[in-house]
This record gives C-alpha cells, sequence and structure tokens, in this order.
C-alpha cells in the first residue's frame, strides 16, 4: 500500500527526535510515537517538508504550550485511551517520507498513519504552535536536509 500524502492534521506513527535527545547527540528518537502533521511545504529542489508535533501521554509542564486530544478524537485514530497531548514548545522537521515513519499502532499495519484530526482541533493547534513561535517558545529540529 502507497504512503499517504502527507496533509496538515494527519497523525503519523514517527521516530520523534525530542530536543533533549538531540542536545545529547542522538540522531533517532528513542521512542517511536504519534505525531500531528502541522505544516507540509517544498523546498528548493520540490520536495515535500513535513514539520510534525509530538504526542504524548505525559502531562504538559506548562499546558499553555499543549493541546490535549480528546478521546473520542483518540478512539477514532485508534489510539490507546490514556490521556495524550500534542506537544506545541518543538517540531521536528523531514523530507517526506523520511527514514523515521513506522507503521500506526492500531490501525493498518501497512501505513504510517493513524488518521485526521478534526478540522477544529487542527485549527486550534496551529493557532496555539504559531504563539509559541511568536513568542520564542518552540523549537525546530531539522532531521533531514
Amino acid at each position: 500500500m502507497p504512503l499517504p500524502k502527507p496533509v496538515p492534521g494527519l497523525v503519523i506513527r514517527y521516530s520523534y527526535l525530542w530536543r533533549a535527545e538531540h542536545a545529547r547527540g542522538q540522531d533517532e528518537g528513542s521512542k517511536d510515537r504519534p505525531s500531528a502533521v502541522v505544516l507540509v511545504t517544498k523546498n528548493e529542489d520540490g520536495e515535500q517538508v513535513v514539520t510534525v508535533l509530538p504526542i504524548t501521554h505525559s502531562p504538559p509542564s506548562d499546558p499553555q504550550f499543549a493541546v490535549e486530544i480528546p478521546l473520542a478524537t483518540k478512539q477514532r485514530l485508534k489510539m490507546d485511551d490514556a490521556r495524550s497531548w500534542i506537544m506545541l514548545t518543538e517540531a521536528n522537521r523531514f523530507v517526506w517520507p523520511g527514514p523515521d515513519l513506522r507503521p500506526a499502532m492500531g490501525g493498518d499495519l501497512s501505513t504510517v498513519a493513524y488518521g485526521l484530526l478534526p478540522a477544529a482541533l487542527y485549527d486550534h493547534v496551529l493557532d496555539k504552535f504559531m504563539t509559541a513561535i511568536k513568542t520564542r517558545k518552540a523549537r525546530l529540529i531539522q532531521r533531514t536536509k
């Protein structure tokens, strides 16, 4: 089965590299996790460049810079029932598809995608992420050139 087209709001399974891991010199995340595509652009070579935000079960230290995913959305995406947050203080950027995509758990193992966030939730995430960028609370980790 071909990979899905990367679109804003798509939740993928990805080896997310946290800022702290990157600072320690790691070049791959220590855990595969759901991540939300927040932006899709093209580079000068015409390749799609995807920016993703991590999704975690760990409660945010600053709730202002995280968005909790409603249980109904998690169930529709076939994710677990534990509380989860989309973190807005850091992001990974990579050329799609990139080597760090993983089969989605709980979904079709031939795809890397869980599905799409509802439009209103995605818009809320994007708005808060833009605020985090403007206030210099968000950091970007470039994964591929």
